[in-house]
């Protein structure tokens, strides 16, 4: 919480119910020695019952809830197999993609295939991206994060473009 009281995650209240507004912060956990490892409470709602698990970019896994998992596998059906890029981008994401949903303790079980992937073995970062959760082995997430801290003013800088034609409507 911030000095004032206020909470730093996104959530709306109306008539005293709060309202799931995204994936923001990050939490450190452990994987047990069964690959299972706790979400935190704020992510529950948003992927629960059930989210797909997948093989990400950067060497992380990604957490995607059913909506947002079928707008991506919309997108992804729309590139024509005969682009050869296109098919090993599928390949990657679907190969390596798995439904999950969280125990009764809050924990998910991560498959070994996707543990061997992103070096999961003791110590994660479990990583909110606003529509999406990342999961990263601790070390991997603390390196990349300083490296984008460090080159913070070069990536601002790139947004202008990145952000020039996109549509918000």
């Amino acid at each position: 919480m911030r000095e004032n009281g206020e909470k730093w995650w996104k959530v709306e209240q109306t008539n005293s119910v709060k309202q799931f507004r995204g994936f923001y912060g990050n939490y450190q956990h452990s994987l047990d020695v069964k690959g299972r490892v706790f979400v935190p409470s704020k992510f529950r709602d948003g992927l629960s019952p059930c989210f797909m698990l997948a093989k990400w970019l950067d060497g992380c896994l990604a957490a995607f809830p059913m909506s947002e998992f079928d707008e991506i596998d919309k997108k992804l059906k729309a590139i024509p197999f005969t682009n050869k890029a296109g098919r090993q981008f599928k390949d990657f994401f679907y190969n390596g993609a798995s439904d999950c949903d969280i125990d009764k303790q809050g924990r998910i079980n991560i498959p070994q295939d996707l543990r061997e992937y992103a070096g999961l073995e003791k110590d994660v970062c479990i990583a909110g991206s606003s529509n999406y959760v990342k999961i990263w082995d601790y070390s991997k997430w603390k390196k990349s994060t300083d490296e984008y801290g460090e080159n913070a003013d070069a990536l601002a800088s790139g947004m202008d473009e990145l952000l020039r034609d996109v549509d918000i409507s």
